[in-house]
Protein backbone atom coordinates (compact mmCIF):
# COMPACT_ATOMS: atom_id res chain seq x y z
CA UNK A 1 0.00 0.00 0.00
CA UNK A 2 3.15 2.45 1.04
CA UNK A 3 4.88 1.65 -2.41
CA UNK A 4 1.60 2.26 -4.26
CA UNK A 5 0.57 5.57 -2.68
CA UNK A 6 4.21 7.20 -3.27
CA UNK A 7 4.73 5.56 -6.43
CA UNK A 8 7.95 3.80 -5.52
CA UNK A 9 7.89 1.40 -8.53
CA UNK A 10 7.45 3.90 -11.12
CA UNK A 11 10.00 6.42 -9.65
CA UNK A 12 12.48 3.84 -9.49
CA UNK A 13 13.12 3.53 -5.46
CA UNK A 14 12.19 1.45 -2.76
CA UNK A 15 10.94 1.50 1.03
CA UNK A 16 14.08 1.23 2.34
CA UNK A 17 16.08 3.68 -0.09
CA UNK A 18 13.47 6.25 0.97
CA UNK A 19 14.04 5.05 4.69
CA UNK A 20 17.76 5.88 4.56
CA UNK A 21 17.23 8.97 2.46
CA UNK A 22 14.70 10.53 5.29
CA UNK A 23 17.14 9.51 7.73
CA UNK A 24 19.69 11.06 6.28
CA UNK A 25 18.03 14.41 5.65
CA UNK A 26 17.05 14.38 8.83
CA UNK A 27 20.70 13.90 10.67
CA UNK A 28 22.06 16.71 8.70
CA UNK A 29 19.52 19.03 9.78
CA UNK A 30 18.70 17.96 13.03
CA UNK A 31 20.90 20.98 14.48
CA UNK A 32 17.79 22.86 13.78
CA UNK A 33 16.41 21.67 16.86
CA UNK A 34 18.97 23.19 19.27
CA UNK A 35 19.80 26.60 17.47
CA UNK A 36 16.97 28.08 16.09
CA UNK A 37 15.92 28.04 19.65
CA UNK A 38 19.29 29.60 20.69
CA UNK A 39 18.77 32.22 18.18
CA UNK A 40 15.78 32.87 18.99
CA UNK A 41 16.08 33.23 23.17
CA UNK A 42 18.18 36.20 22.00
CA UNK A 43 15.20 37.57 21.22
CA UNK A 44 13.58 37.13 24.77
CA UNK A 45 11.90 33.56 23.34
CA UNK A 46 12.39 30.89 26.02
CA UNK A 47 14.46 27.96 24.62
CA UNK A 48 12.79 24.79 25.87
CA UNK A 49 8.99 26.38 24.55
CA UNK A 50 10.49 27.48 21.52
CA UNK A 51 12.37 24.09 21.14
CA UNK A 52 9.15 22.42 20.85
CA UNK A 53 7.58 24.96 18.50
CA UNK A 54 10.69 24.20 16.04
CA UNK A 55 10.18 20.72 16.44
CA UNK A 56 6.05 20.42 16.16
CA UNK A 57 6.50 23.19 12.87
CA UNK A 58 8.96 21.22 11.78
CA UNK A 59 7.16 17.71 11.66
CA UNK A 60 4.02 19.34 10.38
CA UNK A 61 5.32 20.96 7.42
CA UNK A 62 7.59 18.30 6.85
CA UNK A 63 4.79 15.29 7.07
CA UNK A 64 2.78 17.31 5.02
CA UNK A 65 5.07 17.94 2.24
CA UNK A 66 5.41 13.98 2.15
CA UNK A 67 1.44 12.92 2.39
CA UNK A 68 0.36 15.70 0.33
CA UNK A 69 2.53 17.40 -2.50
CA UNK A 70 4.73 13.97 -2.14
CA UNK A 71 8.12 15.71 -2.39
CA UNK A 72 11.22 14.53 -0.70
CA UNK A 73 11.57 18.20 0.58
CA UNK A 74 12.27 18.36 4.66
CA UNK A 75 10.66 21.90 6.19
CA UNK A 76 11.96 23.58 9.04
CA UNK A 77 11.96 27.16 10.24
CA UNK A 78 14.49 29.23 8.33
CA UNK A 79 17.79 29.96 9.28
CA UNK A 80 18.26 34.01 8.42
CA UNK A 81 14.31 34.69 8.84
CA UNK A 82 15.05 33.46 12.89
CA UNK A 83 17.99 35.36 12.90
CA UNK A 84 16.39 38.55 11.17
CA UNK A 85 14.02 38.39 13.67
CA UNK A 86 16.00 38.07 16.94
CA UNK A 87 18.65 40.48 15.94
CA UNK A 88 17.24 42.88 13.53
CA UNK A 89 13.23 42.94 14.24
CA UNK A 90 13.75 42.83 18.11
CA UNK A 91 17.15 43.90 19.04
CA UNK A 92 17.89 46.71 16.61
CA UNK A 93 14.18 48.01 15.87
CA UNK A 94 13.01 46.91 19.17
CA UNK A 95 9.54 45.81 18.20
CA UNK A 96 8.37 42.48 20.22
CA UNK A 97 8.69 39.25 19.63
CA UNK A 98 5.02 38.45 20.15
CA UNK A 99 4.62 41.28 17.01
CA UNK A 100 7.18 39.37 14.44
CA UNK A 101 4.85 36.52 15.09
CA UNK A 102 2.20 38.41 13.94
CA UNK A 103 3.79 39.76 10.39
CA UNK A 104 5.17 35.74 9.64
CA UNK A 105 1.36 34.64 10.51
CA UNK A 106 0.49 37.41 8.24
CA UNK A 107 2.78 36.49 5.30
CA UNK A 108 1.96 32.66 5.79
CA UNK A 109 -1.66 33.58 5.18
CA UNK A 110 -0.82 36.00 2.33
CA UNK A 111 1.42 32.71 0.97
CA UNK A 112 -1.70 30.58 0.84
CA UNK A 113 -4.21 32.81 -1.02
CA UNK A 114 -1.22 33.63 -3.88
CA UNK A 115 -0.90 29.70 -3.81
CA UNK A 116 -4.63 29.18 -3.97
CA UNK A 117 -4.64 31.39 -7.08
CA UNK A 118 -1.70 29.85 -8.36
CA UNK A 119 0.54 33.60 -8.49
CA UNK A 120 3.38 31.49 -7.07
CA UNK A 121 3.70 29.05 -9.50
CA UNK A 122 3.27 31.43 -12.07
CA UNK A 123 6.09 33.68 -10.78
CA UNK A 124 8.11 30.98 -10.38
CA UNK A 125 7.94 29.57 -14.03
CA UNK A 126 8.25 32.85 -15.29
CA UNK A 127 12.56 32.50 -13.72
CA UNK A 128 14.60 31.88 -16.60
CA UNK A 129 16.90 28.36 -16.42
CA UNK A 130 19.97 30.36 -15.91
CA UNK A 131 18.79 31.61 -12.94
CA UNK A 132 17.20 28.40 -12.07
CA UNK A 133 20.32 26.98 -12.19
CA UNK A 134 22.26 30.02 -10.28
CA UNK A 135 19.59 28.93 -7.25
CA UNK A 136 20.77 25.09 -7.21
CA UNK A 137 24.34 25.89 -7.86
CA UNK A 138 24.06 29.17 -5.20
CA UNK A 139 22.43 26.49 -2.76
CA UNK A 140 25.72 24.64 -3.03
CA UNK A 141 27.60 27.33 -2.36
CA UNK A 142 26.14 27.92 0.70
CA UNK A 143 26.19 24.37 2.12
CA UNK A 144 29.66 24.07 1.17
CA UNK A 145 30.22 27.49 3.37
CA UNK A 146 28.09 25.94 6.90
CA UNK A 147 29.69 22.29 6.40
CA UNK A 148 33.28 24.29 6.25
CA UNK A 149 32.41 26.57 9.14
CA UNK A 150 30.98 23.54 10.96
CA UNK A 151 33.81 21.38 10.56
CA UNK A 152 35.71 23.75 11.53
CA UNK A 153 38.01 23.66 8.37
CA UNK A 154 37.27 27.46 7.94
CA UNK A 155 37.11 29.70 10.94
CA UNK A 156 35.83 33.41 10.98
CA UNK A 157 38.50 35.50 10.68
CA UNK A 158 39.22 39.19 11.54
CA UNK A 159 38.30 42.84 9.94
CA UNK A 160 40.74 42.51 7.15
CA UNK A 161 40.82 38.77 6.26
CA UNK A 162 36.65 37.69 6.71
CA UNK A 163 37.17 34.18 6.83
CA UNK A 164 40.80 31.91 7.82
CA UNK A 165 41.84 28.70 8.01
CA UNK A 166 40.81 26.42 11.14
CA UNK A 167 43.25 24.68 13.30
CA UNK A 168 44.26 21.25 11.50
CA UNK A 169 45.94 20.18 14.79
CA UNK A 170 42.33 20.07 16.86
CA UNK A 171 40.75 16.49 16.66
CA UNK A 172 37.74 18.00 15.68
CA UNK A 173 38.81 19.32 12.39
CA UNK A 174 40.41 16.01 11.66
CA UNK A 175 37.34 14.22 12.11
CA UNK A 176 35.85 16.59 10.17
CA UNK A 177 38.30 16.21 7.01
CA UNK A 178 38.00 12.42 7.92
CA UNK A 179 34.56 12.32 7.56
CA UNK A 180 34.26 13.73 4.29
CA UNK A 181 36.74 11.74 2.76
CA UNK A 182 35.09 8.83 3.78
CA UNK A 183 32.01 9.92 2.83
CA UNK A 184 33.57 10.40 -0.67
CA UNK A 185 34.88 7.32 -1.01
CA UNK A 186 31.74 5.30 0.05
CA UNK A 187 30.27 7.66 -2.98
CA UNK A 188 33.14 6.80 -5.38
CA UNK A 189 32.16 2.92 -4.42
CA UNK A 190 28.73 3.63 -5.14
CA UNK A 191 27.63 2.46 -1.12
CA UNK A 192 24.15 2.97 -0.58
CA UNK A 193 23.41 5.08 2.55
CA UNK A 194 26.97 6.53 2.14
CA UNK A 195 26.24 10.10 3.74
CA UNK A 196 24.51 8.55 6.72
CA UNK A 197 27.08 5.98 7.38
CA UNK A 198 29.62 8.44 7.19
CA UNK A 199 28.10 10.94 10.01
CA UNK A 200 26.88 7.91 12.52
CA UNK A 201 30.96 6.77 12.07
CA UNK A 202 32.63 9.86 12.45
CA UNK A 203 30.15 10.32 15.50
CA UNK A 204 31.02 6.98 17.12
CA UNK A 205 34.75 8.07 16.45
CA UNK A 206 34.13 11.57 18.46
CA UNK A 207 32.59 9.73 21.02
CA UNK A 208 35.80 7.06 21.76
CA UNK A 209 38.44 10.30 20.49
CA UNK A 210 36.44 12.71 23.72
CA UNK A 211 35.97 15.20 21.57
CA UNK A 212 31.82 14.35 21.60
CA UNK A 213 30.84 13.40 25.35
CA UNK A 214 27.99 10.95 25.42
CA UNK A 215 24.57 12.28 26.67
CA UNK A 216 23.48 11.72 30.30
CA UNK A 217 20.24 9.81 29.11
CA UNK A 218 18.72 9.10 25.90
CA UNK A 219 15.07 10.05 26.70
CA UNK A 220 13.63 13.26 28.07
CA UNK A 221 9.87 14.72 28.51
CA UNK A 222 9.20 17.91 26.17
CA UNK A 223 9.62 20.98 27.85
CA UNK A 224 6.33 23.24 27.90
CA UNK A 225 4.96 25.05 24.97
CA UNK A 226 2.89 27.22 26.80
CA UNK A 227 5.13 30.69 26.74
CA UNK A 228 5.37 30.63 23.21
CA UNK A 229 1.85 29.25 21.88
CA UNK A 230 -0.48 31.73 20.27
CA UNK A 231 1.61 34.51 21.37
CA UNK A 232 1.55 36.10 18.45
CA UNK A 233 -0.17 39.76 17.88
CA UNK A 234 -1.30 40.25 14.64
CA UNK A 235 -2.75 43.59 15.41
CA UNK A 236 0.28 45.09 16.42
CA UNK A 237 2.00 43.69 13.11
CA UNK A 238 -1.07 45.52 10.76
CA UNK A 239 0.81 48.81 11.80
CA UNK A 240 1.61 51.06 9.18
CA UNK A 241 5.75 51.52 11.27
CA UNK A 242 5.90 47.72 11.01
CA UNK A 243 5.46 47.70 6.85
CA UNK A 244 9.00 46.85 6.39
CA UNK A 245 9.44 44.21 8.22
CA UNK A 246 6.41 42.19 7.03
CA UNK A 247 7.89 43.28 3.21
CA UNK A 248 10.93 41.87 4.09
CA UNK A 249 9.62 39.10 5.90
CA UNK A 250 7.37 38.32 2.84
CA UNK A 251 9.93 38.60 0.36
CA UNK A 252 12.56 36.88 1.88
CA UNK A 253 10.79 33.50 2.57
CA UNK A 254 8.85 34.19 -0.75
CA UNK A 255 12.42 34.17 -2.85
CA UNK A 256 13.72 31.56 -0.48
CA UNK A 257 11.09 29.01 -0.86
CA UNK A 258 10.87 29.48 -4.66
CA UNK A 259 14.68 29.51 -5.15
CA UNK A 260 15.16 26.36 -2.23
CA UNK A 261 12.22 24.02 -4.36
CA UNK A 262 13.66 25.16 -7.84
CA UNK A 263 16.92 24.64 -6.89
CA UNK A 264 16.18 20.77 -5.12
CA UNK A 265 13.81 20.21 -8.10
CA UNK A 266 16.53 20.49 -10.76
CA UNK A 267 19.41 18.44 -8.88
CA UNK A 268 16.82 15.99 -8.09
CA UNK A 269 15.71 15.81 -12.08
CA UNK A 270 12.17 16.80 -10.86
CA UNK A 271 11.93 19.47 -13.41
CA UNK A 272 9.72 19.18 -16.58
CA UNK A 273 10.99 19.67 -19.91
CA UNK A 274 10.34 23.44 -19.55
CA UNK A 275 12.06 23.67 -16.61
CA UNK A 276 9.55 23.70 -14.42
CA UNK A 277 8.81 21.76 -11.03
CA UNK A 278 4.91 20.14 -12.01
CA UNK A 279 2.61 20.94 -9.50
CA UNK A 280 4.57 23.12 -7.46
CA UNK A 281 1.53 24.76 -5.97
CA UNK A 282 1.54 21.50 -3.52
CA UNK A 283 4.63 22.19 -2.16
CA UNK A 284 3.93 25.91 -2.29
CA UNK A 285 1.37 25.00 0.12
CA UNK A 286 2.88 22.77 2.60
CA UNK A 287 5.26 25.77 3.58
CA UNK A 288 2.74 28.57 3.56
CA UNK A 289 0.67 26.54 5.90
CA UNK A 290 4.06 25.24 7.60
CA UNK A 291 4.73 28.78 8.12
CA UNK A 292 0.96 29.76 9.52
CA UNK A 293 1.27 26.69 11.76
CA UNK A 294 5.07 27.62 13.19
CA UNK A 295 3.41 31.37 13.51
CA UNK A 296 1.05 29.69 15.85
CA UNK A 297 2.90 27.19 17.67
CA UNK A 298 5.56 29.99 18.60
CA UNK A 299 8.52 29.79 15.65
CA UNK A 300 9.33 32.00 12.76
CA UNK A 301 9.19 31.47 9.06
CA UNK A 302 8.75 28.27 7.82
CA UNK A 303 9.88 26.40 4.10
CA UNK A 304 11.90 23.65 2.43
CA UNK A 305 14.99 23.28 3.90
CA UNK A 306 18.27 22.85 1.41
CA UNK A 307 19.45 20.21 3.51
CA UNK A 308 16.91 18.36 1.93
CA UNK A 309 19.76 17.54 -0.57
CA UNK A 310 21.60 15.28 1.17
CA UNK A 311 18.26 13.13 1.23
CA UNK A 312 17.86 13.31 -2.76
CA UNK A 313 21.46 12.24 -3.25
CA UNK A 314 21.36 9.74 -0.92
CA UNK A 315 18.22 8.43 -3.11
CA UNK A 316 14.84 10.16 -1.73
CA UNK A 317 12.73 10.11 -4.80
CA UNK A 318 9.42 10.17 -2.89
CA UNK A 319 7.16 12.01 -0.22
CA UNK A 320 8.12 8.82 1.80
CA UNK A 321 11.62 10.28 2.84
CA UNK A 322 9.29 13.55 3.91
CA UNK A 323 7.54 11.06 6.02
CA UNK A 324 10.43 9.46 7.78
CA UNK A 325 11.91 12.60 8.20
CA UNK A 326 8.78 14.37 9.70
CA UNK A 327 8.41 11.00 11.78
CA UNK A 328 11.92 11.20 13.12
CA UNK A 329 11.17 15.10 14.01
CA UNK A 330 8.60 13.88 16.44
CA UNK A 331 10.59 11.22 18.12
CA UNK A 332 13.25 14.22 18.70
CA UNK A 333 10.61 15.75 21.25
CA UNK A 334 11.35 12.80 23.77
CA UNK A 335 14.85 12.23 21.82
CA UNK A 336 16.54 15.31 22.10
CA UNK A 337 19.59 14.95 24.26
CA UNK A 338 20.69 11.56 21.55
CA UNK A 339 20.35 13.94 18.43
CA UNK A 340 21.46 16.98 20.27
CA UNK A 341 24.90 15.11 20.83
CA UNK A 342 25.66 14.57 16.84
CA UNK A 343 28.40 17.14 16.32
CA UNK A 344 28.62 20.07 13.69
CA UNK A 345 31.72 17.73 12.37
CA UNK A 346 30.02 15.37 11.35
CA UNK A 347 27.31 16.60 9.39
CA UNK A 348 29.21 19.59 8.03
CA UNK A 349 30.95 17.50 6.34
CA UNK A 350 28.21 15.85 4.29
CA UNK A 351 27.03 19.39 3.49
CA UNK A 352 30.42 19.96 1.52
CA UNK A 353 29.92 16.92 -0.44
CA UNK A 354 26.24 17.86 -1.03
CA UNK A 355 27.12 21.49 -2.02
CA UNK A 356 29.71 19.87 -4.42
CA UNK A 357 27.06 18.02 -6.21
CA UNK A 358 24.84 20.53 -6.23
CA UNK A 359 26.94 22.53 -8.86
CA UNK A 360 26.58 20.35 -11.08
CA UNK A 361 23.85 22.01 -12.98
CA UNK A 362 25.94 24.80 -14.23
CA UNK A 363 27.24 22.83 -17.20
CA UNK A 364 24.49 24.14 -18.75
CA UNK A 365 25.20 27.75 -18.56
CA UNK A 366 26.44 29.13 -21.36
CA UNK A 367 29.42 31.38 -20.53
CA UNK A 368 29.98 33.23 -23.74
CA UNK A 369 26.89 34.66 -22.95
CA UNK A 370 27.34 37.69 -20.30
CA UNK A 371 23.51 38.86 -20.62
CA UNK A 372 22.73 35.11 -18.96
CA UNK A 373 26.29 34.69 -16.68
CA UNK A 374 26.53 38.04 -15.15
CA UNK A 375 22.97 37.50 -13.13
CA UNK A 376 23.81 33.92 -12.26
CA UNK A 377 27.16 34.74 -10.75
CA UNK A 378 25.90 37.65 -8.76
CA UNK A 379 22.29 35.10 -7.98
CA UNK A 380 24.99 32.12 -6.72
CA UNK A 381 27.59 34.16 -4.80
CA UNK A 382 25.77 36.45 -3.07
CA UNK A 383 23.31 33.64 -2.08
CA UNK A 384 26.74 32.48 -0.19
CA UNK A 385 28.84 35.48 0.56
CA UNK A 386 25.85 37.19 2.35
CA UNK A 387 25.23 34.35 4.23
CA UNK A 388 21.49 34.92 3.10
CA UNK A 389 19.75 32.85 0.18
CA UNK A 390 17.05 35.74 -0.14
CA UNK A 391 20.31 38.50 -0.90
CA UNK A 392 21.77 36.54 -3.51
CA UNK A 393 17.86 35.90 -5.32
CA UNK A 394 16.37 39.11 -4.89
CA UNK A 395 19.68 40.34 -6.82
CA UNK A 396 19.47 37.98 -9.45
CA UNK A 397 15.68 39.48 -10.14
CA UNK A 398 16.88 42.78 -10.50
CA UNK A 399 19.99 42.16 -12.28
CA UNK A 400 19.05 39.74 -15.24
CA UNK A 401 16.57 42.69 -16.64
CA UNK A 402 18.57 45.01 -16.94
CA UNK A 403 20.81 42.58 -18.73
CA UNK A 404 18.70 41.66 -21.49
CA UNK A 405 18.32 45.35 -21.65
CA UNK A 406 21.37 45.99 -22.41
CA UNK A 407 21.89 43.27 -24.87
CA UNK A 408 18.90 44.50 -26.68
CA UNK A 409 16.96 41.32 -25.48
CA UNK A 410 14.66 43.22 -23.29
CA UNK A 411 11.47 40.85 -25.00
CA UNK A 412 12.59 38.11 -23.51
CA UNK A 413 11.79 39.20 -20.13
CA UNK A 414 8.37 37.74 -18.88
CA UNK A 415 5.83 39.82 -17.03
CA UNK A 416 6.09 37.77 -14.14
CA UNK A 417 10.26 38.60 -14.05
CA UNK A 418 9.24 42.21 -14.03
CA UNK A 419 7.27 41.45 -11.16
CA UNK A 420 9.78 39.74 -9.51
CA UNK A 421 12.32 42.63 -10.45
CA UNK A 422 9.87 45.26 -8.67
CA UNK A 423 9.42 43.27 -5.98
CA UNK A 424 13.16 42.66 -5.60
CA UNK A 425 13.43 46.54 -5.59
CA UNK A 426 11.14 47.54 -3.18
CA UNK A 427 13.34 44.91 -0.82
CA UNK A 428 16.37 46.81 -1.31
CA UNK A 429 15.15 50.04 -0.37
CA UNK A 430 13.08 49.28 2.98
CA UNK A 431 15.25 46.30 4.32
CA UNK A 432 16.79 47.24 7.43
CA UNK A 433 20.00 47.10 6.87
Amino acid sequence: MIKKYFQLDELGTSVKQEIIAGATTFVTMAYIIIVNPKILEAAGMPFGASMVATILSAFFGTLIMGVYAKRPFAIAPYMGENAFVAYTVVNVLHYSWQTALGAIFIGGVLFSLLTVFKIRSWLANAIPESLKIAFAAGIGLFLTFIGLNETGIVTVGVAGAPVHVGDFRETSVLLGIFSFLLIGVLMIKKINGSILIGIIATTILGFLFGVTKLPDRLVSMPPDISPVLFQLDILGALSWGFFSVILVVFVMDFVDTMGTLLGLGYKAKMLDENGNLPDIEKPMMCDALATVAGSLLGTTTCGAYIESATGVEAGGKSGLTAVVTSILFLGALFLAPVFSVIPPYAYGSALIIVGLLMLSPLSHIIFDDLAETIPTFITMTLMSFTFNLGIGMTAGFVVYPLTMFVAGRIKTVSAGMWILFSFSVLFYIFYPY
